[in-house]
């Protein structure tokens, strides 16, 4: 019985160890954002290049790490998801979500030339 209660004893100090190891490492095969960098989500306009990105709340202009996520979004308001690293001033656009009808909308020029 002694044994048992030992044994009983043990995994629930050792639980808390599991737990934690789970949740400060992550799964193994994924790698850290570097230390500046915060997950994200903002709304704003994505520049005509595709390769900026114009925050709504700030107006803070950041740029995209990986413009190929972005790619048929260009002069666009978005909202976008991502690791944003301020010390860089730039954005990894993990997805692309549009926005309609709020402000900072823009409009192409449809005017005939």
């Amino acid at each position: 019985m002694k044994k048992l209660w030992i044994a009983v004893l043990s995994m629930c100090l050792a639980l808390p160890m599991f737990v934690l190891a789970q949740e400060q490492g992550g799964s193994m095969g994924q790698t850290a954002p570097s230390a500046g960098a915060k997950h994200a989500s903002v709304k704003g306009t994505i520049s005509e290049d595709g390769k900026s990105f114009v925050n709504d709340a700030d107006g803070k202009s950041w740029t995209i790490a990986n413009p190929d996520a972005v790619k048929g979004h260009e002069g666009h308001h978005v909202q976008l998801m991502g690791s944003a690293d301020a010390s860089s001033g730039q954005i990894q656009v993990t997805s692309v979500k549009m926005l309609k009808g709020e402000k900072g909308t823009m409009k192409k020029d449809s005017t005939p030339q």
